[in-house]
């Protein structure tokens, strides 16, 4: 590029940042917070449910993770995930179900490319780095747990 369309760009990116809208910080730490509030409410909810339903604590433990896995890819599927995202932001990132979502939304943009190529192919796109980054580092941590109670 030449100094004057460095100039331009320059003064493009400037006048971009002044009239770019400010967001509203607290307002979304307060949203983020509520709504992952209320996802992890559901959670404790079908616990205290399953174990009032006599399930010993074991099987509570593993079917709870399993239907919020379940509510958060059919939130997705219905589009619901989405708006609820997009008020609470990164509320519904952290929980599980934003796991899940991170799964169903790539799966359902790429269905029209096929099952193989389209879904299976492109499913862990948003979710796969995040497991192979996840279980690295556990397996790193495990060494050095291990090492250090020798």
């Amino acid at each position: 590029m030449t100094t004057k369309e460095d100039k331009v760009k320059r003064k493009f990116d400037k006048l971009a940042q002044t009239e770019e809208p400010k967001p509203d910080l607290f307002k979304h730490c307060i949203s983020a917070f509520i709504v992952g509030g209320l996802i992890c409410d559901v959670g404790q909810f079908l616990v205290n449910l399953l174990t009032a339903y006599g399930l010993p604590k074991e099987d509570v433990s593993n079917a709870v993770p399993i239907i919020m896995v379940f509510l958060g890819a059919l939130l997705t599927g219905i589009g619901a995930y989405d708006k609820i995202a997009s008020f609470a932001g990164a509320g519904t990132v952290v929980p599980i179900t934003g796991f899940a979502n991170a799964v169903v939304s790539p799966a359902i943009e790429y269905k029209k490319e096929g099952f193989v190529f389209g879904v299976a192919a492109k499913m862990f796109n948003i979710a796969g780095p995040v497991l192979v980054y996840g279980i690295g580092s556990s397996v790193i941590i495990g060494i050095i747990y291990w090492i250090l109670n020798m």
